[in-house]
């Protein structure tokens, strides 16, 4: 099963988390010559938060999402402000736990779908019951400490 764990959400403050940004784009093919760049500085908050109220972080665990490009470790940025809609990843809760996978709504039916081909999709049965508790808006994924 693929869990948030361990759940201690945080709430995304008011205060603004503002850092130098470097130059426009960075080229991750064949460098460019050295140029002078003006230093601008970005306040992640208002990148990352648009409900700071509604918005929690959380430590994703487990891998059924690693084709969506988001791994054991990262953070989820999560807004339950938001209407979830079909293709957006999500928070679920289902049967008490939480759970991340992408939403898929059609004709009236819901699944959660896994982004690794090893893990089953979570249809809900009749009596089952599967809560969105958000929508992920952003991942944030740390290389080095």
């Amino acid at each position: 099963m693929y869990s948030i764990a361990p759940w201690r959400p945080i709430l995304c403050g008011p205060e603004p988390l503002v850092l130098p940004m470097v130059g426009d784009t960075v080229h991750a093919g064949f460098p460019s010559p050295a140029e002078d760049f003006a230093v601008e500085r970005l306040d992640l908050t208002t990148i990352l938060v648009t409900h700071p109220q509604a918005t929690f972080i959380v430590r994703l665990r487990g891998d059924s999402m690693r084709e969506a490009g988001i791994f054991d470790g990262d953070l989820l940025v999560v807004n339950r402000a938001l209407k979830p809609i079909h293709t957006d990843v999500v928070l679920a809760v289902v049967d008490g736990e939480f759970t991340c996978k992408t939403l898929w709504l059609k004709h009236g039916r819901m699944k959660l779908k896994p982004a690794n081909p090893t893990y089953p999709e979570i249809v809900p049965k009749d009596g089952q019951i599967v809560e969105i508790w958000g929508v992920v808006t952003a991942t944030i994924k740390r290389f080095r400490v």
